[in-house]
């Protein structure tokens, strides 16, 4: 397992298998970046014509490895391209490019612009994704999680500043809750089945509360029973048609002295066959990431309990698998939601937007100041935005709120309307109160949007729909490796900061 720590230490002299410096373009040409002045000085005059002869431009990504040569202490350099500007989200590319590059290191220095809070942040939860592998299933582990250094150094100059050394700590706390999704996310959809699922969460509330000191997040789990009971019927209509029964699993983190109340939602579909409205064979594949959202808000959970913060955060977590048997919920029934709602089901396939239904009216009767709901909702956002980019939407407030907490955290998420048109379209059905869906190819994801906000009783809220950036199918970039990203995590932490430091 590997060890960070944070230090003031030259570069130049610091003794380890392999420094990290970054490479900036410039006007006149390729120019070592911040924190990497004594390597430039060490190299002197001759640096200019090593770059130009290795042909280093600092284009982003980029990567030289240079054997020093006694030159500095380390017997490697590794140059890592940072773009035209060093700023936070180039910075923390450039040092999951680094993790993956430097590999049968006992030990790497990292050298990349550190020189505030922010920086350290960027560099550390960086490095940290951008070696992240998922080896659970490979009989033979020899990759990057075996190869992996032992020893990280982050180098700063503010390493004793009081601002810095907390941002050095709580990166990795954040990097290892995306991490955990990521896992999350990758494992076989057979072996994260909404009761699975639901006892991972309850062993990692278990792992976080215990021991003297630890925080204190209380767990509800509902079976299929209890569901029942309550009135579940959107989570109970997109579980009927599997082997596996749904879980609504509720966390609850309440501090004492708590300012402010946050819900948090997240979309836990384990798999999504599409139900009777079945999806195409090649549309399956990446189905296991349906729970990306539900993953999501778990994390965020911990980690902002973790840090203490001053709110009270509850969770509700709706999870099933969307199957198809002679039980399965048909086109044209109608599911009455938990509080009384009914809807007519047009399109099986549209099932996220039901089961997030009783969660969001299950997290309105705690009256919070805000609800956020994350989920990997509709191909429309894919469409619209791409694979990269979450769209959001909701009240206007918190819509910038979480847009700007997702571009401290580097995540990219953009806004989308809900059109007043979409009200009349969500009122269609003639037998029942709602339509799920309408079968119009425009705007889909706009009309999910505005289908949630019937459940949210006039409470602050925005719907995080991450369909594009929560699974990478391509290969790694920056510090988003392939499969499971753990997209939102980041963003959900730093919108509760933001939160809990408001008046």
């Amino acid at each position: 397992m590997t060890t960070y720590t944070l230090r003031s230490a030259n570069p130049a002299k610091t003794r380890c298998d392999a420094v990290v410096v970054g490479v900036v373009q410039t006007p006149k040409g390729p120019e070592l970046a911040d924190g990497a002045s004594e390597v430039a000085s060490a190299y002197g005059r001759k640096l200019r014509a090593l770059l130009s002869t290795l042909g280093v431009t600092g284009k982003a990504g980029e990567t030289v490895k240079v054997p020093t040569s006694g030159t500095l202490s380390s017997p490697l350099l590794v140059l890592v391209g940072l773009g035209k500007k060093a700023d936070v989200v180039a910075v923390r590319r450039a040092a999951g490019v680094a993790a993956r590059t430097v590999s049968n290191a006992a030990s790497v220095a990292v050298a990349l612009p550190a020189g505030t809070p922010e920086l350290v942040r960027a560099v550390t939860e960086g490095y940290v994704l951008g070696g992240y592998t998922f080896t659970t299933y490979k009989s033979e582990k020899k990759d990057a999680q075996s190869t992996a250094p032992a020893d990280v150094v982050v180098l700063s100059e503010g390493a004793r500043r009081k601002d810095v050394t907390t941002a050095f700590e709580e990166a990795q706390l954040v990097a290892g809750a995306v991490a955990v999704t990521r896992d999350w996310v990758n494992t076989p959809p057979g072996d994260l089945t909404p009761p699975a699922f639901a006892d991972a969460v309850a062993a990692a509330t278990k792992e976080l509360t215990k021991g003297r000191g630890a925080p204190k997040v209380a767990i509800t789990v509902h079976d299929e029973t209890s569901l029942a009971a309550l009135g579940c019927g959107g989570i109970l209509g997109v579980g009927a048609g599997s082997d596996a029964p749904p879980r609504l699993v509720e966390l609850t983190y309440a501090p004492k002295g708590a300012k402010h109340h946050l819900a948090l939602v997240g979309k836990g579909i384990t798999f999504d066959s599409g139900g009777l409205t079945i999806k195409p064979a090649a549309s399956m594949n990446e189905m296991k990431s349906d729970m990306a959202g539900a993953a999501a808000v778990v994390q965020a959970t911990f980690v902002i309990a973790s840090l203490g913060l001053p709110i009270k955060v509850s969770t509700f977590v709706p999870m099933a698998e969307n199957m198809i048997n002679g039980s399965a919920t048909r086109p044209g029934d109608v599911l009455k939601i938990y509080g009384g709602t009914t809807v007519e089901v047009t399109n099986t396939d549209a099932e996220g937007r039901l089961v997030l239904a009783d969660a969001l009216v299950r997290a309105t009767e705690q009256k919070p100041d805000v609800i956020l709901d994350v989920a990997t909702l509709t191909g429309h956002m894919v469409v619209a935005l791409g694979d990269k980019v979450a769209g959001v939407m909701g009240s206007e407030e918190v819509v910038s709120d979480v847009l700007t907490a997702a571009g401290v955290a580097g995540e990219e998420m953009w806004p989308m309307p809900i059109p007043e048109g979409m009200t009349e379209r969500i009122h269609s059905s003639k037998i029942a109160d709602l339509a799920q869906h309408d079968w119009v190819r425009w705007g889909g994801g706009l009309f999910a949007a505005a289908f949630l906000r019937e459940f949210t009783a006039g409470i602050p809220w925005a719907h995080l729909d991450i369909a594009g950036p929560s699974f990478n199918s391509g290969g790694a970039s920056g510090h988003v490796t392939p499969g499971g990203t753990g997209v939102a995590v980041g963003t959900l932490v730093d919108f509760a900061r933001t939160l809990a430091a408001s008046e």
